[in-house]
Order: structure tokens, then sequence, then C-alpha cells
């Protein structure tokens, strides 16, 4: 299987590269660290004008209408940068929306502003059906659905999803918990028993990732919402979400491993370079092998959700290869020596967003449960 870049795709790699490499350098990411601020409005105002967050928005809506193969190159090279802020969770919800939502729903979400998805929840593992329950509006009378059609109280307004919404035109109510929601503001796409569903953003109390980015535990207390699509669609917007995980996973791989092979080609030691002793050529081509198995699974997943093939197994391997990666970036570390664990030093970067995907996705041992199962 070739998995070459296409010529669209490897322009666009290399404009998020550029891009990247002039917004998101050591001394930039550092100073939006101490800032305390939810993520750099410089770098997303870049990404924005480069077009890189609408890349999966439909056409009609300015966006590029691309695939989970171009959400793939765009997010690995933000995780060869441990470029954090919301362009994950943007280029996810969007391109859900462009499957799924209708042309309003596609308007709406088309990556000009932060929107994100709301797919986890407390105590329940990533791959079980949502218990968020979605109870319609029957005839969109009453104050509630006069609400929702006014667009007022977090509703969404605009036309029915793919899935339709309900009995008559009124919308849904929901209420459950969501756990781990990054960069919970604007448009949330949330999933639910009856299918996935728009809300905006409800109060949440912060919460911080290992990156430092923040993320949320939302309470849905019979939240105004607006259907995007039917129950069918839930898996097909988990696997997305999970795609762009290890997209990120991969360029993290990549980054940390590009920083680790120049440290130890001029670190010398007995004036020798580190590169020179045979143990530490075995051990960084240990995490060379790492970043491999996983940019075969990763890009495979990407491949086959593009194409409308079953992805699931390819995707699991992918990230089981995740929690791989945080024991590639141990050796990393040590490799580094006492400068490894120097959170001043850039490697600490890539350790925390490895660390953050992999807890995202579940631990190896679960990916290995779910491997067996589809085998």
């Amino acid at each position: 299987m070739d998995f070459k870049l296409d010529e669209t795709q490897e322009e666009l790699r290399a404009l998020a590269s550029d891009v990247l490499a002039k917004e998101a350098g050591h001394e930039r990411l550092e100073s939006h660290e101490k800032s305390g601020r939810p993520y750099d409005e410089r770098l997303w105002k870049a990404l924005r004008e480069a077009g890189l967050t609408a890349v999966c928005a439909a056409e009609h809506a300015g966006g590029a209408g691309l695939g989970p193969v171009e959400l793939a190159v765009v997010l690995r090279e933000a995780g060869a940068r441990a470029a954090p802020g919301p362009l994950a969770a943007t280029l996810v919800s969007t391109l859900a929306v462009s499957r799924y939502g209708s042309r309003e729903h596609q308007r709406r979400v088309a990556g000009t502003a932060v929107s994100t998805v709301a797919i986890r929840e407390p105590g329940r593992a990533l791959t079980d059906p949502p218990a968020t329950v979605a109870e319609p509006v029957a005839g969109g009378s009453g104050p509630v659905a006069a609400d929702l059609v006014a667009g007022g109280s977090g509703a969404v307004a605009g036309e029915a999803g793919a899935g339709g919404s309900g009995p008559g035109a009124g919308g849904w109510l929901l209420s459950g918990r969501k756990s781990g929601v990054a960069h919970a503001e604007g448009d949330v796409l949330v999933t639910a028993d009856q299918g996935l569903f728009l809300v905006h953003a409800p109060p949440a109390a912060p919460e911080f990732a290992s990156t430092g980015e923040p993320t949320a535990t939302i309470t849905l207390d019979r939240t105004p919402a607006e259907r995007v699509a039917g129950p069918q669609a839930i898996e097909g917007v988990r696997q997305l979400a999970t795609a762009a995980a290890v997209a990120q996973a991969s360029g993290v791989l990549a980054g940390a491993l590009r920083l680790t092979t120049e440290y130890i080609r001029t670190r010398k030691q007995f004036g020798r370079a580190l590169a020179e002793f045979q143990a530490v050529t075995m051990q960084i081509a240990d995490v060379y092998i790492a970043g491999r198995a996983l940019d075969v699974a990763m890009w495979s997943g990407a491949w086959r959700l593009a194409e409308g093939l079953p992805a699931e197994e390819d995707l699991a391997i992918a990230a089981f290869h995740t929690s791989e990666a945080v024991k590639a970036l141990y050796t990393c570390q040590h490799l580094h020596g006492g400068l490894g664990l120097d959170v001043t030093y850039p490697l600490h970067r890539y350790f925390a967003h490895a660390k953050h995907l992999a807890h995202r996705l579940g631990s190896g041992d679960v990916q290995l449960d779910l491997i067996g199962g589809l085998a």
C-alpha cells in the first residue's frame, strides 16, 4: 500500500509546516505557556488566515471540502511542533458536520471560529454507547421550542440535520455529562443516545490537560440542542476523533525523535558524540521503529476512513502504538540525560502531549482488548 501524499496533500503539508515554523517556535510556545491564556490567538489567527482551520469544512461554507487524510496531514505537522490550541477539536467537529450535517449546520461549523466535540463520558470507555439522553421537544411549541427557534439559551438555530429533529421542528433537550471536552467554547458537537447534536458550550469549571490546555467536564441538564444526525453517525465521529489523536501522536513522536537525534549527534561524552556509542544507536533505533509502526497504522486508518472502508481495527492499532509512543518518549528523555527533565527544554512539551493523547485514547491494554475483539 502506497501512503505517499498526492500533490494537494503535499502542498497542504508544506503550508502547515511553514505556518507552524513561523508561529509555533520554542520561544513563542514558552511565552504562551507563561501567559495563562487558553490558546495563542496569534497562532490561531495565522492558521485561520492560511485556511488550515477550514480544510475539512464544506466548500459551500468557505472550506476546502477535504477529508480524513488531509486532517491527518495538518495535525501531524501540529504534533511535530507540539503546538497547543483548538486546531484538532475544530478540524474534527468541522469534518463531522461536513459529513453528517445539513448545509445550515455546515455553514455554522465552518472552521472560522473555535468548535469542538464532546464524546467521552465519566466512568465509560470511549467505545461505549453514549449515556447522554436526548429528549425531543414535540410539535415545536411552548417556551423551550420558541427559545430554540430564536437561537437563545445556547440553542443552535437552523434547519434540521441529516438525522431529523424528532417530532415537529422544535429541537431537543440533552441530559448527561461529557468529560475531557477540549476548548469548550462556542459550538460543541455532542454524542447522545439519539445521535449527534449541536449545543452552545454551557458554563463549566476550568480543568487542564497535561499539556496545560483547557478542558472541561460539561453538564447537560435539559440543555437545548439541535440534532445533526441520527445514531448511525456516532461511531463515525468517534473514529474521526481517534484519527485526529493518532495523527497528532505521530507528529509528536516524529518531533521528539528529530530533537533527540540532533542532540545525540552533537553532544559529546569522553571525546565522542553520543551517536557513536552502540547502546545509544540501539535505543534511538527503537524510537524510530515505534514511530514507523505508528505512522503505518495511522495513515492506513485515515485512508480507510477517507475511502469509506472499515477503519476501526487500523485505528485501534494506531491507538495502541500511541501508548507505545509514551514509552519511546521515556527513551528520548533518557538519552538527553538530566536535560530531558528540564521543563524549559522543548522535549517536555512532546512528552506532555504524548501522555495527554494516550490518556484520551485509553491504555494500550484497552486497545489490545479492542483489537482482539475485532480479530
